[in-house]
């Protein structure tokens, strides 16, 4: 099997616990209005075999340690979840830490074929970590194009089979910062069983260079990356449940 592969990274910090070998996969059907990798929206990319990837992974394999391990991402990595679910079965072969990071928007709870897929994810999968975009449906629209709906829903399957799952929030001015909005999110992540941490995640302005490149136009161009006062809030709020 082959999947679309963006890029690798093998010092990975930022994406679950330790030090992570981090493949960036192909495609992605959010149009995320602060997206700071749209040359990952497409799916023409260079393919790499399940083998090929995992040869790649296994010469870090001593260097990230028992307190690492891989994550994919994207794009939107689990557009190629048949990918996903055979590398991550021959990694954990290896005993190594599996981890996605995903917005959920590919589970369809009303498909048989989606929800038999995804649990098959689950059981070669050590961490979800789950992007909330927006927890209001229409302003979800507005944000990414596409509705909150199935995200919710993978967060409820990830938390009835007791999978651990971070939550990540972008705070963006104006759209994700609002006490109320915070407060919604809060209330949602406090009804799951499985939410080992929340992660805040400040907007920033650093991927503007590649629309430039790509020829496209950035679409919030002239927003400032939010104030300390209301990262700090929302981390309240979100982290601390206060």
């Amino acid at each position: 099997m082959t999947g679309r592969i963006h890029s690798f990274e093998s010092f990975g910090t930022v994406d679950g616990p330790g030090i992570r070998f981090v493949v960036f996969l192909q495609g992605c059907p959010l149009r995320c209005q602060y997206c700071h990798n749209p040359d990952t929206w497409g799916a023409d990319a260079p393919e790499y075999t399940v083998e090929d990837v995992a040869a790649r992974i296994l010469r870090y394999k001593n260097y990230f340690g028992d307190k690492g391990g891989v994550t994919v991402t994207g794009g939107e990595p689990l557009l190629q979840i048949d990918f996903v679910i055979e590398l991550f079965t021959l990694l954990k072969s290896k005993g190594i830490h599996t981890c996605v990071d995903t917005s959920g928007i590919t589970f369809n709870p009303d498909s048989a074929i989606s929800v038999e897929k995804h649990k098959k994810l689950l059981q070669v999968t050590d961490l979800f970590l789950l992007d909330i975009k927006h927890i209001d449906d229409e302003a979800c629209k507005k944000l990414t194009g596409q509705s909150n709906a199935h995200t919710l829903a993978f967060a409820k399957f990830l938390s009835e089979r007791k999978k651990p799952t971070w939550i990540r929030q972008v705070i963006l001015p104006g759209v994700t910062d609002e006490d109320e909005v915070l407060r919604r999110t809060r209330a949602f992540i406090d009804g799951l069983s499985s939410v080992e941490k929340v992660e805040v995640l400040p907007y920033h302005t650093m991927g503007t260079a590649k629309y430039e490149r790509l020829g496209i136009e950035y679409p919030l161009k002239g927003v400032a990356a939010p104030s300390k006062e209301k990262v700090l809030n929302a981390k309240r709020i979100l982290c601390e449940g206060r």
